[in-house]
């Protein structure tokens, strides 16, 4: 039971990050972000040269580690900060429809991006494999990797809520995601907390692709798009617009896909993701508006 549950936090804690990333861009811009799957995928695929080979060569990969990581982040934010300012800042006055098509559009271009330059085809790559070693915790095997995402997360989460708090820029964020228009009637400069939002995601979403790829040491086209729609029912659960709910909805959400994956009968396993959709639905009907429910979630006036 002790090893199902580091397993359900571990998982968790993923989806966490991701449902973050989703649920900053919507406090401040009531966009639900789907390009953030891409943001994953294209993090990810940066660390090989773009060949058809099925084990290509390390390009960021190659890099000492903090090399490495500040490459695929720096890519990723850089990435989010673009379509931002092309995709969605032109189009930041219409209506939410508009703007959800627009995310769709950025998803489907990103995707064909990736397929030009490195075909269709999954690769093979290897980073972190020391973090594949088990570590013995009070009698529990748990892998490196687990221990890294839950402390990256950890680590993360606390640097975002004394963000948010302690300076400036992350009041304003605050406040843009409680009252845009009365933020901006008192002075904020709503370009910048936009972009510096889309370059928060953008950060999250670099450290998820690094993670899965450490994990499961493959790259695949649509590597991103399970952990975003998971990130998006998390954020859904939690409460739209709340940054604690959307965490708190990451690590609900990893839980019970554990839990399922572990404890239903070998032959419904294969469905343990409708078990999860199911749970949603269940918690929706019990609670539509979320179990952290903010003024962000309301329609601005």
């Amino acid at each position: 039971m002790v090893q199902v549950l580091v397993d359900a936090i571990a998982l968790g804690s993923l989806y966490a990050l991701v449902a973050l990333a989703i649920g900053l861009v919507f406090g401040v811009m009531r966009l639900v972000n789907f390009a953030q799957a891409d943001y994953i995928t294209i993090g990810a695929y940066a660390l090989v040269v773009p060949t058809a080979s099925v084990t290509p060569p390390l390009l960021l990969g190659a890099l000492p580690a903090a090399l490495m990581i500040g490459g695929v982040l720096f890519v990723v934010v850089v990435l989010a900060l673009l379509t931002e300012r092309i995709a969605f800042r032109p189009l930041r006055n219409s209506n939410p429809s508009t703007l959800l098509i627009s995310s769709f559009a950025v998803s489907y271009f990103l995707q064909n991006l990736v397929m030009l330059i490195h075909t269709g085809r999954p690769k093979s790559v290897g980073i972190g494999q020391s973090l594949a070693n088990a570590v013995e915790i009070g009698g529990v095997r748990v892998p490196g990797v687990q221990l890294l995402t839950v402390g990256v997360t950890a680590g993360l989460l606390v640097a975002l809520v004394l963000f948010l708090k302690k300076t400036p820029l992350g009041i304003q964020m605050r406040a843009a995601a409680e009252n845009f228009q009365m933020a901006r009637l008192l002075g904020m400069p709503a370009n910048r907390v936009i972009a510096l939002a889309f370059a928060i995601s953008g950060l999250l979403g670099g450290v998820v692709s690094l993670l899965l790829t450490i994990q499961t040491g493959t790259l695949d086209l649509r590597m991103g798009l399970m952990p975003v729609v998971y990130g998006f029912f998390a954020t859904v659960i939690g409460g739209m617009g709340s940054l604690p709910g959307a965490a708190l909805g990451g690590f609900l959400v990893g839980v019970a896909s554990v839990l399922l994956q572990t404890y239903l009968p070998v032959d419904l396993r294969p469905f343990r993701d409708a078990g999860v959709f199911t749970l949603v639905i269940l918690i929706l009907l019990v609670r539509p508006q979320g179990l952290i429910v903010t003024s962000a979630a309301k329609e601005r006036v």
